[in-house]
Formats: C-alpha cells, sequence, structure tokens
C-alpha cells in the first residue's frame, strides 16, 4: 500500500481562471459530453473530495451518474459508490446536504480539534469525522485515505483545495476543462488562489492529451518527469 493514494484533479473554469461567478445560479463551465466523461473518470476511482465551500454552494452529490459504470464496478467486486471525503476549517456542514445523504459509501470529513466533537455530534451516522489536530495537513489527510484502503482520489475543487494540493506537490494527474468565454469579476472563485507552486517554467506539468469536447477543451497534464 502506498503512503498515499494517487491524486487525480479535475476542473472546469473559464478562459481567465474562474470557476463559478457571483450569481446565484451555478455557473456552466461545461456540457454533456464533458460531463459524460468526468462521470467515466470518477467510475475508476475510489474516492471523491471536494472542500466544505463547495459542498455548501453546489450541493453536489458526487455519485457516478451512469447505472451501465454503477453495474460495472459491482460486476468488479468494487463498490457501487465512491467513498465522499471532504475537509472544513469552521466546523459548519448541514447533514441534510446530498453529500451525506446520496451514496451507500462511506463519508468522511477531516476537521481540526477545535471543531471535531461538534461536527461529530451533528452529523452523527452521516458521516466519519477525522479529528486532525491543530491543523489539518494534506499529507496527513492522505495518509490517512490509503490506510483506508483508498488507492485513487478524485478532487473536484473547489479553489481552496485546488492550491491547497497543488502547491503541496500532492496532484498526479490534472484534468482542466476550458470554457470559451471570461469571467472577468476579480470576486469570484478561482481554480487557484496564490501561493508558491512546484509547478514553474523549470519544473512544468507534462501535457499528456488535448482534446476538443464541443466548445470546450480538455488539458489533460502529468506531474510526472518528461519522456
Amino acid at each position: 500500500m502506498s503512503d498515499r493514494p494517487y491524486v487525480l484533479l479535475s476542473c472546469a473554469m473559464s478562459v481567465d481562471g474562474y470557476i463559478d461567478d457571483l450569481t446565484e445560479e451555478r455557473l456552466t463551465l461545461s456540457n454533456a459530453a464533458d460531463l459524460d466523461r468526468v462521470d467515466a473518470v470518477r467510475a475508476t476511482m475510489d474516492a471523491i473530495m471536494v472542500g466544505a465551500n463547495t459542498i455548501r454552494r453546489d450541493d453536489p452529490s458526487l455519485l457516478i451518474k451512469s447505472r451501465a459504470r454503477r453495474m460495472d464496478r459491482i460486476s468488479r467486486g468494487l463498490p457501487e459508490d465512491l467513498v465522499k471525503v471532504t475537509v472544513t476549517g469552521g466546523g459548519v456542514l448541514d447533514p441534510d446536504s446530498r453529500f451525506f445523504t446520496t451514496g451507500a459509501s462511506p463519508k468522511l470529513v477531516y476537521a481540526g480539534e477545535e471543531t471535531a466533537e461538534a461536527l461529530a455530534a451533528e452529523l452523527g451516522a452521516a458521516a466519519t469525522v477525522i479529528d486532525m489536530g491543530s491543523r489539518v495537513e494534506l499529507p496527513v489527510l492522505l495518509a490517512d485515505l490509503a490506510a483506508r484502503g483508498i488507492r485513487r482520489l478524485m478532487v473536484e475543487g473547489g479553489g481552496t483545495v485546488h492550491t491547497g494540493f497543488l502547491s503541496a506537490g500532492l496532484v498526479d494527474e490534472l484534468h482542466l476543462v476550458v470554457a470559451p468565454f471570461l469571467i472577468g469579476d476579480p470576486g469570484a472563485p478561482r481554480f487557484t488562489y496564490p501561493s508558491v507552486f512546484p509547478q514553474t517554467p523549470k519544473h512544468p506539468m507534462r501535457l499528456a492529451e488535448v482534446r476538443k469536447i464541443g466548445e470546450v477543451a480538455l488539458l489533460r497534464y502529468t506531474m510526472g518527469p518528461h519522456d
């Protein structure tokens, strides 16, 4: 067992790097064909992770949508649903969110010691809350997932989580979908936020694939050495 899962980070953004706008309605950055591609990628994973703010803002179910893919997982002896993972600093999560109420696999919530006990009481049987001590450290979180049998983790946002994984050098593969428009609002959520990243001009990611999917473009990067 590796000391951490293989991490695939998936994101859709505007040309200028935004993952949403500031309206109440969720911004559509992808299309049906790309969403089906994402569903196919999900079906190859053991777990899926989003930040607590994504749960509060978007209320995602994070399920594999295709019945055929779900049945294929069962035929291969895999759980029908992915383990769901989130991380929270403030500890404010609604147990009625679809993150907790949909899917039969475990839901794991990583929280700091100041909020973990109260959050465990609030969520009850809906999730397992893991006390991470004084600070949530992503390498420690990933090591805990590996100990729970998670070999492949898909990270779907939001920007703070993306920034944390990329800046810590914990991403093995990046799927970046670019929508054909711009947002231009400096207050809107971004793909990443200012940080120090190991992916630099001297240490670039490897562009493994470019694919046109309707009017959006998929850029698939790997973080290993260039061939």
